[in-house]
């Protein structure tokens, strides 16, 4: 794939479960972009599509669009969802990109990122945070472009494959971010 081929960033659906499995297995069991360390399942990855589009959150993936026009193979996802569970966090979204292995470094990290902090903006979402493992340093410049800054360490916070690994906390405003009152909701 080229950078001028065609690309589609759309809401995932159930059907997207299997592409979305596959590409996280990878980071599961491969490397230290996740702490979890048992890939889910198809199963529960369609439960987790499902619970946070239900929970009024984006789910996104990014597809090839094949010879004939049509939808091709997910290459990647991103999601947000509440950064914490108080309902002081209400307008606070945590944001989650993934890539295929095999497509890092063509921009479709960037795109997805992209189309995901519009669809939260366009929710009313006012801050967004990004939690990086130190281990990813494309990660880390993938947010900075984005605009996010960084806010935080949180020094060997994470262990897997062995090691402790330092946690870094990215943020970034959406919209008007604290400048203005949020909707207030009854």
């Amino acid at each position: 794939m080229t950078m001028t081929e065609e690309l589609t960033v759309c809401g995932a659906s159930i059907e997207d479960a299997a592409g979305i499995t596959e590409i996280y297995a990878h980071y599961v069991l491969e490397s230290t972009a996740t702490f979890e360390t048992d890939p889910p399942d198809l199963a529960e990855s369609a439960r987790r599509i499902r619970d946070i589009a239900d929970s009024g959150y984006p789910f996104l993936v990014v597809r090839e669009v094949d010879e004939a026009g049509g939808e091709g193979r997910v290459l990647g996802f991103g999601y947000a969802h509440r950064y914490g569970p108080r309902v002081g966090y209400r307008y606070s979204v945590e944001t989650t990109i993934f890539v295929a292995p095999d497509c890092i470094g063509r921009g479709i990290g960037g795109r997805l990122l992209a189309s995901l902090l519009d669809e939260c903006e366009a929710r009313g979402f006012r801050q967004a945070f990004a939690v990086i493992a130190e281990s990813e340093p494309a990660s880390v410049v993938l947010h900075a472009r984005a605009g996010f800054r960084p806010v935080g360490t949180l020094d060997r916070a994470g262990w897997k494959h062995g090691k402790w690994l330092d946690v870094f906390i990215m943020q970034r405003q959406l919209g008007e971010g604290d400048q203005t009152l949020p909707e207030m909701q009854s």
